[in-house]
């Protein structure tokens, strides 16, 4: 039976539940009445259950989803502002026992090189990543036990955490690597990390087990359970995802949901982040293998769903992206991406050979940091590179309180300059800088306390002389 506050992956991800809210969903996507009931429950920023953001998926009135759209964006605006934080994934290792269909990580793939980095290598990447002006990193690991122990992991986390390198310093190590124990999830909470993020990359459990056919990764409670035993752990931080065109969208989107009311119910706190990645071309992966492919225009509801339904938690979109893909789902609820993005395994400090492929998926959006920063600024956007919240012990369901009550934005703001500052005044080239300083002076004057518009405004004085950096409310 469902059950939300249950800790089985069959109760809390429960199929009859999810294809009767499908079902549901299909006889009233034109209901006017229920859906407008729908919209102004979303009107009040605390959410939505499943099964009503599954009618509003499946809703085809087009002045509806114009409505969703536009809510999309506000409820944005209103818990994020316009600030965008960037960040850049480092691979640490592709080594991988798992058999994905999906991912040229898999086992049987002859093609890929492995490699593995050193901590010596990892130094130089981050010097690379710091010189770039990234302050905030997401590791990434294939699974296997002997390769790459937790062990491994957590020894780059400190390796990465101890690189002070003239003004760049990494401030946050969010973490993607396989589900583990609580007690190697407490090693990673005492290591210092910020957010855990593992993908479910299906919750069709029967597509699950056809997609994952041999390795650890098979087990398919042990995978789903993976964010409870990491809140038990002692991580206050986790990040959900689906692989968006493995299976059906609506199915998926539907569990996602349900997997953040799982989180609610159990530990009072949801996710801090939804990812939301579309299947795309990999070495020894051809996307026409898979039917399930996802429109743009889809992608794009998807987001402005997702958005209604969790307003507090931050949406992330990644360099599998093009430029154009990315520009039209920033303002329906995308507040965190990367940039300047590689996914090989190393590549940052010197680029890989084209005959060493180690990539895990292609990049669609190939833009450097300072070329992405100023398409952001162009927008209006402020690039942020704050960890502040991490770092001042604002995570979980301090976090979360916060933010619903919005009053985090008293603090987001003022310091999202701050860190920009930081980026033009060390990393910006002459263009990006002039536009940058411009944004900056505009924003100042949105800072609604005068006592933090003086403070902010004493510290970018300081930043922009070199005389200090890392000042945050």
């Amino acid at each position: 039976m469902y059950n939300p506050a249950s800790k089985k992956a069959e109760e809390f991800i429960n199929h009859e539940e999810i294809t009767e809210t499908l079902s549901y969903a299909e006889k009233n996507k034109r209901n006017v009445e229920l859906i407008d009931a729908i919209l102004e429950k979303a009107r009040e920023r605390k959410g939505l259950s499943h099964r009503e953001a599954a009618v509003l998926l499946d809703c085809d009135i087009e002045e509806k989803n114009q409505e969703m759209f536009a809510l999309a964006e506000q409820i944005k605006k209103d818990f994020y502002g316009n600030r965008i934080v960037l960040f850049a994934p480092l691979y640490l290792s592709n080594y991988c026992i798992n058999g994905c269909t999906y991912c040229p990580y898999h086992l049987k793939n002859k093609h890929i090189a492995r490699k593995k980095l050193t901590q010596a290598d990892i130094e130089r990447e981050v010097i690379a990543l710091q010189d770039i002006g990234h302050k905030r990193l997401a590791i990434e690991s294939g699974e296997d036990p002997k390769m790459n122990p937790i062990e491994y992991i957590l020894e780059s986390i400190e390796t990465i955490y101890g690189i002070k390198h003239k003004n760049g310093a990494i401030r946050r190590v969010n973490v993607n690597i396989a589900a583990t124990t609580v007690e190697n999830y407490r090693k990673l909470r005492n290591a210092g990390i910020g957010t855990y993020i593992l993908f479910q990359e299906t919750y069709h459990k029967e597509s699950y087990l056809q997609l994952h056919p041999s390795g650890p990764k098979h087990d398919y409670d042990y995978h789903t359970e993976a964010m409870d035993r990491a809140m038990e752990g002692g991580i206050d931080d986790v990040g959900l995802g689906v692989l968006f065109g493995l299976d059906k969208y609506r199915y998926e989107f539907t569990g996602l949901l349900m997997h953040a009311e799982h989180l609610e119910a159990v530990f009072g706190v949801g996710p801090h982040t939804i990812s939301v990645p579309r299947l795309c071309p990999a070495d020894d992966i051809d996307v026409a293998d898979f039917s399930n492919a996802l429109a743009d225009d889809i992608f794009e509801k998807l987001v402005a769903c997702i958005r209604i339904s969790v307003p507090y938690t931050g949406m992330i979109v990644s360099t599998r992206e093009s430029q154009k893909s990315r520009e039209r789902v920033l303002h329906l609820g995308i507040s965190q991406i990367s940039g300047g993005s590689r996914t090989s395994v190393g590549g940052y400090s010197e680029p890989e050979p084209a005959y060493e492929n180690s990539a895990q998926f292609d990049v669609s959006d190939t833009r450097s940091l300072d070329e992405v920063i100023h398409w952001l600024m162009e927008m209006e956007y402020i690039p942020s590179f704050c960890t502040a919240c991490y770092r001042e012990g604002r995570t979980g369901d301090r976090f979360m309180s916060l933010c619903k009550s919005g009053k985090i934005l008293n603090c987001c703001h003022p310091n999202a300059l701050m860190t920009l500052q930081e980026y033009l005044s060390d990393y910006a080239s002459p263009e990006t800088k002039e536009l940058g300083e411009k944004l900056i002076a505009k924003e100042l004057k949105r800072i609604p306390r005068e006592k933090t518009r003086e403070i902010t405004e004493k510290n970018l004085e300081l930043i922009a002389k070199g005389e200090g950096r890392d000042f945050r409310f």
